[in-house]
């Protein structure tokens, strides 16, 4: 059994609030640059100009890519060989949010209760989502996410004859409405499958994983591949105002579910779409 100290996760998930806010993963930047270079649109163009521009200068000064630092959503996956120590696990995580959001001087914008709307002042409670697994690592990913994406996110409860043509149609209709208002270009995460809430959480899940490795199982790396494809010929475009590149990415994840149904998910992103990685 190996022993961890909960100073050492309340340190990690600190930094990861910071660096998650202050700079994108790779990949991410990867898809930017590439957009600049497919986007033919004068204007797309010159949106996606002032959102490089606009990295680089988070980078440079240590200031959040955006003003919208986000709802910290945390997916903890711990080996079954792991005891934490010195702190309830949970408590542990929050702390690691609260000190990152207040020394990162990062935006706080979580509220105590979803009607009497009093801020907590510190980011916290995080959203967490727990994993154990086999061995003795813990595996942290921070993931803060805006609402101004989160709000056009939808959740389908389609029916077994819907099939791929209903969940294709269905994800369209779903960012159709978005339009603007989650600050595309977007990133798209869909879950399908397992029950109501299971969808909805492998959607959230989806916008973790690196947009450039497509799913492994061959009709859902079909399905993303013609789900972005489809939504970049929407015409919707970088910040709503029209050109080529709506979407950057679309990641599918898939569950088992229930013959009668078929549990459908779409996750908004904007084109900050944050997450980092660690293990200890």
């Amino acid at each position: 059994m190996r022993s961890v100290q909960a100073d050492e996760i309340i340190k990690n998930i600190k930094e990861m609030c910071i660096e998650a806010n202050l700079e994108l993963s790779d990949d991410m930047k990867r898809r930017l640059k590439n957009a600049q270079e497919t986007e033919t649109g004068s204007l797309g163009s010159q949106i996606l100009a002032q959102l490089e521009e606009n990295m680089t200068i988070a980078k440079e000064e240590c200031i959040p890519i955006c003003q919208d630092t986000g709802m910290a959503v945390v997916f903890f996956k711990i080996g079954q060989d792991v005891h934490v120590e010195g702190m309830n696990l949970t408590d542990a995580i929050n702390e690691g949010v609260r000190q990152g959001y207040v020394e990162g001087y990062l935006r706080k914008s979580v509220v105590r209760d979803p009607i009497d709307r009093v801020n907590t002042k510190d980011n916290t409670p995080a959203v967490i989502h727990y994993d154990i697994v086999p061995g003795d690592k813990i595996e942290i990913t921070i993931a803060p996410k805006g609402f101004g994406s989160e709000n056009m996110s939808r959740v389908f409860m389609l029916k077994p004859a819907d099939g791929l043509e209903g969940v294709k149609k269905s994800v369209i209709q779903a960012v159709k409405d978005a339009g603007p208002n989650a600050c595309p270009p977007m990133v798209i995460g869909v879950g399908l499958g397992g029950t109501f809430e299971k969808c909805a959480f492998l959607a959230k899940k989806a916008l973790s994983r690196n947009t450039e490795q497509a799913s492994n199982i061959p009709y859902v790396a079909k399905l993303e591949k013609d789900l972005l494809e489809e939504i970049n010929q929407l015409g919707i475009g970088p910040g709503g105002l029209g050109g080529k590149i709506t979407a950057l990415a679309v990641n599918v994840e898939t569950y088992p579910t229930h013959i009668a149904g078929l549990p459908l998910a779409v996750n908004i992103c904007c084109h900050v779409n944050r997450h980092v990685t660690r293990i200890i």
